[in-house]
């Protein structure tokens, strides 16, 4: 039996454990990369190892989320980054250099290699035929060090890829269309592998955007091959040296297998408020749009920019709908620039921003009081915008600028004729803003600049026999990150400052929680299914941490939010019997016994509802290495007991 892309990859990387479904593996870790919002609590984390150098074939610190410097905070976190990095053997990328997903994908990823990053979306080095996956600043961390970076073995669904995109059909429709059919929780513990004669005619750029989007399956990684597409970006990038063929065996077998028809797929738009909420756009026709945001790591590359602005020159926006337009990369806002797309886009009212993350993590642009806003992003949840009552909808570049002109959710197709856009076949490279580190000599008189803005990082305590607390929250399905750890211009610059951060813990959720959980000093979470879907933001483990929260019980969790709640030491236990979410209640009283077996294997614990006096079985399904985590008080405590 043959094996798959994702099969071959970890064959070559694996360092712990055996590739059997479920299992947990281990895997060596070529590159990370951070970004700002998650990066310097990475280092911080990183620092506490006591670790003098990097030792992973290259490592990225990005700033692309907290460039909005309306205080001294921000640049501080900019300033401790640039650095840190430098002693520890980082390559620094400069504010305004771009997206860390756009960059890392023009400049340093690599076909067949494993990549981890501190943000959810880097499995967008799928679309480069990578491993890419996303995860929570500790675990980045780690493999900064050496240590091998954890999964259990994905089961792997291929995607088959037939025919052509129709004129005025996008990648994103074809990610949309599989989000339609999988929904958020459809990826979860999986990976998903495209093949078929799709493929070929799909760019990087745009298998980058399909990749991309797989964060919103909740799956693992998402992957395309290597082949001569692949080449050709690399050589036009300027290093076709790091180009290797990567494709599954002809005989390889996925645990599942769907298939689209490109040709079949139409213009698509994920409706308020999820990615997976989609319809067709020609039935949203009635939908006045207020403002509309092209950009983010999702479609922010050049062939984007250009299918846009060749949609509006020489056309003025409705003068109804204000327009952001947020280059990937300095790469892209340069060549935009050089070949006048640029100057289309600003003659025809767009207001272009920073090559940066910006209105998607709620950054600035945020829309009016109950507005209509179009993007090109990647998650609509409520109140991520930065305006909590907003109406976000998930579309393509081309209906994106349609609707730019309308005023209207516009179908583009019904604009006439699309416009063709001739990429170059060699980009603008120039580097500048990525600042080398030092050498290993330099790195010895080298000093670490911390701001006062920047506090330690919280640890827990080890694992007591028995944990009794009252529960301070009781939530629903598909609870976000965003909803536990909100982000946005008044948030952002608190992330490397827990003790400031901790008031804004469920805030749009609850106002009172975080004073009511520093009153009660200790407590418990209930939630539904898929909690903490979206970002890979440690955050929402750290601050519940520090605001005393020592277990949630969930209906399910997010792959990622599960991980570092274990590396946090926080206990994540789902009900044996999801139906017992019922009869639990905020306040109740909640006794949990037996803890002192959690390293020995021991999957079942019985949690004692004091309030109602009755008991639930509950579940911990994690593996030998997560419960001596948990028992060490969460990874930071454990990876130090290791050396």
């Amino acid at each position: 039996m043959g094996y798959t892309l994702v099969q071959k990859i970890i064959k070559d990387h694996l360092v712990d454990g055996e590739m059997a479904p479920g299992n947990e593996i281990g895997l060596k870790i070529d590159q990370t990369l951070t970004q700002d919002a998650t990066g310097t609590m990475a280092y911080l984390e990183f620092e506490a190892m006591g670790i003098d150098r990097v030792k992973t074939e290259r490592s990225v610190a990005y700033i692309d989320h907290n460039t909005l410097q309306s205080g001294f905070e921000n640049a501080d976190d900019h300033k401790y980054i640039q650095t840190v990095a430098a002693k520890h053997g980082i390559y620094f990328s400069k504010p305004g250099n771009g997206i860390c997903h756009q960059v890392h994908l023009e400049r340093f990823g690599k076909p067949g290699k494993t990549l981890v990053g501190s943000d959810s979306h880097t499995p967008t080095g799928g679309g480069l035929g990578m491993l890419a996956m996303g995860a929570g600043g500790l675990d980045v961390a780690v493999a900064m060090g050496g240590g091998a970076y954890y999964i259990n073995m994905p089961r792997i669904v291929n995607i088959e890829l037939t025919g052509k995109l129709s004129p005025w059909v996008s990648a994103k429709d074809i990610i949309l269309e599989v989000l339609r059919r999988l929904t958020v929780k459809g990826g979860v513990g999986k990976v998903i592998e495209y093949t078929g004669d799709g493929v070929a005619s799909l760019s990087i750029p745009e298998r980058a955007t399909i990749a991309n989007m797989g964060a919103e399956l909740g799956a693992t990684s998402s992957i395309f091959p290597s082949d001569e597409v692949t080449r050709a970006f690399l050589k036009a990038q300027g290093r076709e040296e790091d180009f290797m063929p990567l494709v599954p065996d002809a005989d390889a077998v996925y645990d599942e297998h769907d298939t689209i028809d490109l040709s079949a797929l139409r213009p698509l738009a994920a409706c308020p408020h999820s990615p997976d909420n989609v319809h067709p756009v020609s039935e949203l026709s009635h939908v006045k749009v207020d403002q509309v945001c092209i950009g983010s790591c999702t479609n922010s590359s050049l062939a984007d920019m250009l299918k846009v602005a060749a949609i509006l020159k020489g056309k003025t926006i409705h003068p109804d709908v204000s327009v952001s337009i947020s280059p990937g990369s300095k790469q892209v806002f340069r060549m935009l620039a050089d070949c006048g797309a640029l100057s289309d886009l600003i003659a025809a009212g767009a207001r272009v921003l920073e090559c940066t993350c910006g209105p998607c993590i709620g950054m600035g642009f945020s829309p009016s009081s109950k507005g209509v806003s179009v993007r090109t992003f990647n998650r609509n949840f409520e109140g991520r915008s930065g305006t909590a009552d907003a109406q976000v909808y998930l579309v393509g570049p081309e209906t994106a600028a349609a609707c730019a002109l309308t005023g209207y959710l516009t179908d583009p197709s019904t604009l006439g004729q699309a416009p063709e856009i001739t990429l170059p076949e060699n980009f603008l490279i120039d580097d500048r803003m990525v600042l080398p580190p030092c050498t290993p000599e330099e790195a010895r008189e080298a000093q670490v600049v911390r701001g006062p803005n920047i506090k330690p990082v919280p640890v827990g305590g080890p694992l007591s026999q028995s944990l009794c607390a009252d529960v301070l929250l009781k939530v629903g399905d598909n609870i976000t990150t965003d909803h536990i750890m909100p982000a946005g211009a008044k948030v952002l610059p608190y992330r490397s400052n827990i003790p400031h951060l901790s008031q804004f813990c469920f805030y749009q959720v609850d106002p009172e929680f975080s004073s009511r959980a520093k009153q009660a000093g200790k407590g418990m979470i209930v939630a539904g299914a898929n909690y903490g879907q979206g970002s890979s933001r440690e955050h929402a483990a750290l601050v519940p941490l520090y605001l005393g929260i020592r277990a949630v019980l969930a209906v399910s969790f997010a792959r990622i939010h599960n991980a570092n709640l274990i590396n946090a030491g926080i206990l994540p236990l789902t009900f044996a019997n999801p139906e017992d979410y019922d009869r639990i209640a905020e306040n109740n009283a909640l006794s949990i016994d037996g803890l002192e077996d959690i390293t020995s294997g021991k999957t079942e614990f019985i949690l004692t509802n004091l309030t109602k006096g009755i008991q639930i079985p509950l579940v911990l399904d994690c593996s030998e290495r997560q419960r001596r985590i948990l028992q060490a008080g969460g990874l930071l405590g454990y990876t130090k007991n290791q050396k």
